[in-house]
């Protein structure tokens, strides 16, 4: 055994306390939405909104790692906004066109009852006699 290297006996015991880290207290970081926005992106991309939501994600994420807290709220306000947006529009948009659907079917049947009188006429037993 070379003599150079010290014998385990005489190593330093490892600490194994832990120093207590400083905690900051400050605002969390920013949510990007990104799985909201790969949602909206895939299944409810009204007029293209949920792509664009999903580019400030990835924005808002890029930042958020590089450390630019107030540009990473930014893009994630935004994406949030569009995610909204698209979410609404893709919701709120096909449940007014159904409902728009249901009354004019309905108008239409009213207007079907009314006008079957019209179409039913009989002729009154006098009405034949004169022919």
């Amino acid at each position: 055994m070379d003599p150079s290297y010290p014998r385990e006996d005489y190593l330093p015991a490892p600490s194994h306390k832990r120093e207590a880290s400083p905690t900051v207290l400050g605002s969390p970081p920013p949510r990007d939405h990104l799985i909201w926005s790969i949602f909206n992106t895939i299944y409810m991309n009204f007029c293209c909104l949920g792509f664009v939501a999903l580019a400030f994600s990835v924005k808002a994420r890029d930042r958020k790692v590089a450390g630019a807290v107030e540009a990473a709220g930014r893009f994630s306000s935004k994406a949030r906004c569009y995610n909204v947006l698209a979410t609404a529009g893709s919701v709120v948009l096909p449940l007014l066109l159904a409902a728009l659907v249901i009354t004019g079917v309905i108008h239409l049947s009213k207007l079907a009852q009314e006008s079957v009188g019209f179409f039913t006429y009989q002729f009154s037993p006098s009405d034949e006699a004169d022919k």
